[in-house]
């Protein structure tokens, strides 16, 4: 079943790889709109050949790596605090929501004059743009422990601590790690904002570069480095969360046998 999936999706993406390059090369979309898929592959073997790609590549990848590692640090700690003291709730919560609904975009120039054009502005865009998708998701996660255990872990005499670490991470888990994928694509969102607003390297710094010099085949070639950052990304989070999370997948393969 999912190698018959595998091979669907292959054919469709190379179905539409056949018809974006048929359509390039007859003229009905011009090169400065919509490069061919050959000439935006030759554009990014040049980029990384010639070595120009590489220094930006590190810079974006230190960025995003910090960036979503600080969102994280700080979402996992904010929603803990939130979830478990009503009155953090009551009092902190609704500042981190009417914060959140600015948007970032907006407020990056601010974040470069005061962190500087190096790497620690971009990694401060990167931790606030992940920093919510995690608080949201600890909340809940605790919200959610299942009550009737949470009054047998009281009546056997476990100290709160014992009950956090034993009940609540272990029932948090799976949605705590929902909320990490949607972070790690955040990460790479927030890094190239910072980098757009204004940087002295990075991905997002070369597109800009790139536009400017009219190269649209290079700016899809970086984009395209960028997407495989988000998605590999995202990958190695979701793959975590499954070896972590294991006792998910045993209970779903007990429900269908």
């Amino acid at each position: 079943m999912l190698r018959s999936e595998r091979v669907q999706h292959a054919v469709i993406f190379m179905v539409l790889l056949a018809l974006w390059e048929g359509t390039s090369r007859v003229g009905l979309l011009p090169p400065i709109v919509l490069p061919s898929p050959s000439s935006i592959a030759l554009r990014m073997i040049e980029l990384f050949a010639s070595g120009l790609i590489w220094p930006h590549l590190w810079a974006t990848t230190a960025s995003i790596l910090s960036g979503f590692g600080l969102g994280v640090a700080a979402g996992f700690a904010f929603g803990a605090a939130v979830a478990l003291v009503p009155a953090i709730e009551r009092l902190v919560y609704p500042y981190m929501v009417a914060f959140q609904t600015v948007p970032k975009v907006a407020i990056a120039p601010l974040f470069i004059l005061w962190f500087g054009y190096g790497v620690m502005s971009k990694i401060v865009i990167a931790a606030m743009v992940c920093f919510f998708p995690v608080l949201v998701s600890v909340m809940t996660a605790f919200h959610v422990t299942d009550r009737d255990q949470l009054d047998m872990m009281r009546a056997c005499g476990a100290s709160p601590w014992q009950t956090f670490i034993h009940l609540r991470i272990r029932a948090a888990l799976p949605i705590i790690f929902n909320g990490l994928e949607i972070a790690a694509v955040f990460a790479v969102i927030g890094a190239v904002v910072g980098e757009f607003v204004g940087a002295q390297a990075g991905l997002g710094y070369l597109i800009t570069t790139l536009n400017f010099n009219l190269d649209v085949s290079g700016v899809f070639a970086v984009l395209i480095v960028l997407s495989l950052l988000g998605i590999m990304l995202h990958d190695i989070v979701r793959r975590i969360g499954r070896r972590l999370v294991f006792w998910i997948r045993t209970e779903r393969t007990e429900l269908l046998t």
